[in-house]
């Protein structure tokens, strides 16, 4: 699967699917996604992780950036990874476990849930 980044906006959410490898190589092209949409003015957003099914470190720092950009703007940053995987099976929710950093981002199971403001993340 080719790695790739769709957008569409939600209500006042900017959403990023992203599906394929995260990784070194594939990583400045989210990286400058987030940039663009905080740069048209979004500070809400939403980074749709269920199709990713490889995240290395660099992913996770791409993911530490995006919170640091959407935090200074005074922004709202939350993660969707699927709703089977919230607790155990996604890959990017144990990478970000062992790294100890998981308890960084509001984790939501789907699109839906994610830009509903009166909605919990789901738990770490």
């Amino acid at each position: 699967m080719a790695f790739k980044v769709t957008g569409v906006e939600q209500g006042e959410w900017a959403v990023l699917g992203v599906s394929g490898e995260l990784d070194l190589v594939t990583s400045p092209v989210l990286r400058q996604r987030v940039h663009d949409v905080v740069a048209e003015g979004h500070h809400c957003l939403v980074l749709d992780l269920s199709g990713v099914f490889f995240c290395d470190s660099s992913g996770v720092g791409v993911l530490i950036a995006a919170r640091r950009l959407i935090r200074s703007c005074r922004g709202r940053l939350r993660l969707i990874l699927p709703a089977q995987g919230a607790s155990d099976g996604s890959h990017v929710n144990r990478v970000l476990g062992a790294l100890g950093v998981r308890r960084l981002f509001d984790v939501y199971g789907d699109i839906d849930s994610a830009t509903a403001d009166e909605e919990d993340p789901l738990s770490a």
